[in-house]
């Protein structure tokens, strides 16, 4: 499914490569730039939420209805994400609109990861006995709050637009002082 969604991006621009004609390819590109970013952009975005997907998934021996759910909330932004591609590639540069759907459709996915990471960590029987205990809902809990965000941000503040997609680079070190704190816990006891 992730591969065909990833395919589904390039289409547009398959077809629109179709109308080149005697244009050349620098006017062809720069007229359909937008729409080479949102291509580039989305691509980068599955890869990244399979990617991560991958790595649960590699910890798991056995699924529950609740994990279920949540591949299926996943499976269906991840198929659902070339229409708000396709959006973000025909709309004017600043459409506010185009940029709620998009971000609301990551935040989906990353709601659909949050549902599975949580059914695996309090369902420990789903983990493969090697990782058993190695997993928690931080990472995605961090992910869809960040998400959740830049939503906001895409809608409070319209000229920001995409831009605050930058928040989630604060995921990682976010992760990490969440890791220090519950390590320091962890040996302090409380």
């Amino acid at each position: 499914m992730v591969a065909i969604a990833i395919t589904l991006l390039i289409l547009p621009l398959v077809d629109a490569a179709g109308t080149l004609g005697t244009r050349g390819v620098g006017p062809f590109l720069d007229t359909n730039r937008d729409r080479l970013f949102a291509f580039t952009l989305s691509f980068a975005v599955i890869g990244l939420f399979w990617w991560g997907h991958h790595r649960m998934f590699e910890k798991v021996k056995a699924y529950n209805s609740m994990l279920a759910w949540g591949l299926f909330i996943w499976l269906f932004s991840i198929v659902f994400l070339p229409f708000p591609t396709e959006l973000l590639g025909s709309a004017k540069s600043n459409n506010v609109e185009a940029h709620a759907i998009y971000v609301s459709t990551m935040l989906v996915t990353a709601i659909g990861a949050l549902v599975q990471q949580w059914a695996i960590v309090k369902w420990p029987e789903l983990q493969d006995e090697a990782h058993r205990g190695e997993m928690n809902t931080d990472g995605a809990l961090v992910l869809t709050v960040l998400m959740g965000a830049s939503l906001l941000v895409v809608i409070a503040v319209p000229a920001v637009g995409l831009w605050s997609l930058l928040g989630l680079l604060l995921s990682r070190p976010i992760e990490h002082l969440l890791a220090a704190r519950r390590t320091r816990r962890a040996h302090t006891g409380r």
